[in-house]
């Protein structure tokens, strides 16, 4: 079965003619998607958490924005690689 993984991995990622299946472009497309989807994700929690810290105590404001705004920088990340392609 491993011996198998890189004529899959062949198969999946090229369209037969040798060249790339998803354009560079496409593909650093996609991922500043995901991040972006992973950030909104990992946001959710994160923010209501710190409203929930905030109503509480309001000395944890700045903490609470600094960890909300933390995950965007995964997307400000992705967005570098994707001017870099």
């Amino acid at each position: 079965m491993i011996d198998t993984l890189p004529q899959l991995a062949d198969v999946v990622l090229q369209d037969g003619s040798g060249t790339a299946a998803i354009p560079p472009n496409a593909a650093a497309a996609l991922a500043v998607g995901l991040a972006a989807f992973g950030s909104g994700y990992a946001e959710r929690g994160i923010g209501s958490a710190a409203v929930g810290a905030v109503a509480e105590d309001e000395d944890l404001f700045v903490t609470g924005l600094i960890f909300t705004v933390l995950p965007e920088t995964l997307v400000i990340l992705a967005l570098v690689t994707f001017f870099l392609v």
